[in-house]
């Protein structure tokens, strides 16, 4: 083939790469278009869907003068007070719906439950490359290990799935082993409509939870002081180690955050959430003025999971406020009860015997007054040194309860020859504080002095009535028998000795 063939042919190929070039932005062009309407129409949906949410009722507006709630998007939403557990505004609460990876909350409290933060955690390949394609990750290799402490703040800032796939392999040996743990740590936090089947809250038709539950799952997460310290960061650099050549300038997905764009006085940590079916999702915490609000928004869109969170926060510490129970209760007041402390007491001491909790408290609308509530006495032998429990409600709904406690010196007040009971013997001490009977001295005494007058009054009355004999038809013959008279003189009988009359006899008369 000579040159010029080799040219001709060089240009029809240009010309039918150009046409095919053509042709296929020809296609492309209808179908971008169509792709970008889809896009355009689905969000639109799933706007038109978070107005008609607005729209379902909430549970707590329908209590007698409780503070109007207000109305968000989210398919569900809690506000709880952590220290109480009362409920402040209530929106399908029970609902079963997906976590996303607010799940991660559950994994790593039990990380920390159960390793120290200088662990190492290697990541095998099931870990790295179990998750699902596409969602979030860190990038880890296969074989690289990172400190525990370093794997919280990747968890909580990040979002990694890898991360906390290798964390629960760690922690229980096995994913599975994990999930089991996590299912059980459920459990015995009292959730009812939970049940998980990974360890971050990637989709699953078997992994779900409700808002109340997961606001019980964020109570004991915010227990924690190393916890609330990590997911309330801000920023975060991990660093190049012999064990993992990368660094991560993270900055935490929470935008409740100091330094970012919804920050809010007191937050003190949470997790944020999404995947397509889930949708919007967050777990959030705050303190102020002596109250721990926990909100958890389900099913929501963005950025209005974060916008509900600040609506229902300020709705909480701007309409609900805390009562010291030792310093408002009267009813359970210690002079005013038959098993509370008394001044004086069979052995001469004057200490109290039982007491109030003087830290706890309940909270209540700014608008009640603590005589305004309910309460309800409670015995439970297993709550350790609290004999009892109060419990107070407002409306019917349970704002708190109080202990009541047996003072810790009563013991060495009233044990004169027992054992000697040492520190760590703990059996004898369960034996000992196994029934404890409390008496009101006071009472007891004036108790037995009011029976001891009515016995001796009783005698009294005996003898006087024995001491007095009434007269019948038998003793007056016996007394006439004797030679006495007796005389009936307004029903009294006069007694007097008996005269013989002499009758007069006539006389003759001599002239």
């Amino acid at each position: 083939m000579n040159s010029f063939h080799f040219i001709r042919y060089r240009k029809q190929f240009k010309k039918v790469s150009l046409l095919l070039f053509a042709l296929a932005l020809f296609i492309q062009m209808p179908l971008a278009v169509f792709a970008q309407q889809t896009t355009e129409d689905t969000v639109l949906d799933y706007n038109e869907q978070m107005e008609l949410r607005k729209q379902l009722p909430i549970q707590t507006n329908e209590i007698e003068n409780w503070p109007t709630g207000p109305a968000i998007g989210a398919e569900a939403a809690i506000l709880m007070e952590a220290n109480t557990g009362t409920i402040l505004y209530e929106k399908n609460i029970h609902e079963e719906l997906y976590p996303a990876s607010t799940t991660k909350m559950m994994s790593c409290l039990l990380a920390v439950e159960n390793c120290s933060l200088d662990e190492m955690v290697s990541f095998s390949k099931e870990a790295v490359f179990g998750i699902e394609r596409g969602s979030s990750n860190a990038g880890i290799d296969v074989g690289e290990q990172i400190e525990l402490e370093e794997c919280l703040y990747i968890i909580l800032l990040y979002s990694a799935n890898e991360v906390t796939a290798a964390v629960g392999e760690h922690v229980a040996g096995s994913i599975d082993g994990f999930v089991d743990m996590m299912n059980e740590k459920a459990k015995e936090l009292g959730c009812q409509n939970t049940h998980f089947n990974n360890t971050n809250g990637l989709p699953d038709e078997n992994h779900y939870t409700s808002a109340y539950d997961l606001a019980l799952i964020a109570k004991e997460f915010y227990k924690n002081e190393t916890l609330c310290k990590i997911a309330s960061t801000s920023f975060y650099t991990v660093y190049p180690t012999p064990t993992q050549p990368d660094q991560w300038d993270m900055q935490n997905h929470h935008k409740l955050c100091k330094h970012l764009t919804y920050e809010y006085d007191g937050f003190i940590g949470g997790k944020t959430g999404f995947t397509s079916v889930a949708r919007q999702t967050l777990v959030s915490g705050a303190e102020r003025n002596g109250m721990r609000l926990i909100c958890v928004i389900l099913m929501e869109e963005s950025p209005y999971q974060f916008t509900d969170t600040v609506t229902l926060f300020d709705y909480g510490f701007n309409n609900f406020s805390r009562f010291n129970v030792a310093e408002n209760d009267t009813k359970y007041t210690i002079g005013n009860t038959d098993f509370f402390h008394t001044n004086s007491d069979i052995f001469g001491s004057s200490k109290q015997i039982i007491s109030l909790n003087r830290d706890d408290y309940i909270i209540l609308p700014i608008t009640a007054d603590f005589s305004d509530t309910t309460s309800e006495l409670l015995y439970d032998e297993t709550a350790g040194d609290e004999i009892a429990t109060i419990v107070y409600s407002y409306g019917g709904v349970k704002v708190g309860p109080a202990g009541i406690e047996l003072a810790s010196d009563i013991g060495d007040e009233y044990d004169f020859d027992g054992p000697t009971i040492d520190g760590s013997d703990t059996e004898v001490q369960k034996q000992q504080q196994t029934k404890v009977i409390f008496i009101n001295v006071i009472k007891v005494l004036g108790a037995i002095l009011v029976c001891a007058v009515l016995l001796v009054s009783a005698f009294y009355a005996r003898s006087v009535i024995s001491g007095y004999h009434f007269g019948n038809r038998s003793s007056r013959r016996r007394m006439q028998k004797s030679g006495m008279k007796i005389k009936n003189n307004r029903k009294r009988y006069i007694i007097r000795p008996s005269r013989k009359r002499h009758r007069r006899k006539d006389r003759d008369l001599h002239f």
